[in-house]
């Protein structure tokens, strides 16, 4: 009588254990959750951005080369002799003005579209992060699960040791520490 006494008792401080990590690791996770999202937004955003300015840079490089080659093509007619010479100067100026403001922009929204890409992928870091502590808190949660089932301490611990290195990933996100473990992320990356 005492043995069964001494199970349950056992068994009750196992399920007690194991409700109380799941509380705990679920409450981190979905704490998790909101940041992560407001992170991929971010990244969205970066993206967004970066798009929008090789897109305008693209720009800038064609009306670039339209008015080099609308200058090349003045420079040839002016050549022929058959031109005002005057309207031809003051045309070509303009094409000057115009190649050297296009070369600037290209620049400028080059090194805008650049820092865009670096940006994204700076919070890719912390994204990668939130990932890879949501997959190990999910698979303390399962493990957990099945040590209440076969009433293992060794899976509760086992448990125990994903659900730490979740919260680690989760508190390096949080904190925005460098932590990328590299082959981690092409496991589950893409």
């Amino acid at each position: 009588m005492s043995d069964d006494k001494g199970d349950e008792k056992s068994d009750k401080r196992l399920n007690n254990l194991v409700a109380v990590t799941i509380v705990v690791i679920t409450v981190f996770l979905a704490v998790c959750k909101v940041k992560d999202d407001n992170i991929v937004q971010a990244m969205q955003r970066a993206q967004a951005v970066s798009v929008d300015t090789w897109n305008e840079y693209q720009a800038a490089r064609i009306k670039l080369h339209v008015d080099e080659n609308a200058l090349a093509t003045l420079r040839l007619l002016e050549s022929s002799g058959s031109v005002n010479k005057e309207l031809a100067a003051k045309q070509a100026a303009e094409y000057e003005a115009d190649i050297k403001k296009y070369e600037q922009r290209s620049k400028e929204t080059m090194a805008k579209a650049r820092a865009q890409d670096a940006e994204y992928d700076r919070l890719n870091v912390f994204d990668d992060q939130f990932d890879i502590s949501e997959a190990f808190i999910s698979i303390a949660i399962a493990v957990a699960a099945i040590a209440a089932l076969i009433e293992s301490y060794m899976l509760l611990y086992l448990a125990w040791v994903s659900g730490t290195v979740g919260i680690l990933f989760g508190v390096a996100g949080f904190l925005g520490w460098g932590w990328r473990v590299g082959f981690l992320v092409q496991l589950i990356g893409t």
